[in-house]
């Protein structure tokens, strides 16, 4: 078998998305870099010499997640420039749901002082590209991301996406409030 050998550019990008999965699974201070390079089939010194700690490996992974948000709701609103496009551009993210638990864990992780700025910088900026993408208000844009929040907890939850747990009676009344 012939390997091919990976680009710098590649490898980031492999171990990224290694660390998308491992970090959706364990979160911050659940994951170890071992388990990163385990998933992207590589060694641990390895990950360490890309990345130089979890840390910066952590924040690759949240500006990565917040990255692709951010291009899914561009894409969504070349087609419907409004807040409601957007929203519904949530299918797309809920398919790709590790995306979304890693910035939940990058939320929850934020009082971390390596880690805080960051994470804060990541969340201004879906906020501002909401607005700028829509026209939205400040108020119109919190409500967004209010709903886009419930939606993400209920993603994390598995109550919505393609690997949603059967319904129960609470969920269906909850589901029945979301904008459509």
């Amino acid at each position: 078998m012939v390997r091919t050998r990976l680009t710098a550019q590649e490898r980031h990008a492999q171990l990224v998305a290694a660390a998308v999965t491992a970090f959706a699974q364990g979160g911050y201070a659940g994951t170890t870099t071992d388990q990163v390079a385990r998933l992207a089939g590589v060694s641990q010194p390895y990950v360490i010499r890309i990345f130089g700690s979890k840390q910066e490996l952590f924040l690759a992974t949240v500006r990565h997640a917040g990255e692709r948000v951010q291009q899914i709701w561009r894409d969504a609103a070349a087609v419907d420039p409004t807040l409601s496009g957007l929203g519904k551009a949530y299918k797309q993210l809920l398919a790709e749901r590790d995306l979304l638990v890693v910035l939940l864990h990058g939320f929850a992780a934020a009082a971390d002082p390596g880690l805080g700025d960051a994470v804060r910088q990541c969340y201004g900026e879906q906020f501002t590209l909401v607005r700028e993408l829509t026209g939205a208000s400040a108020e119109e844009t919190r409500d967004f991301f209010a709903n886009g929040m419930l939606i993400t907890v209920l993603g994390a939850m598995r109550v919505l996406g393609p690997d949603a747990v059967p319904p129960q009676p609470w969920m269906a009344d909850l589901l029945d409030t979301l904008p459509r």
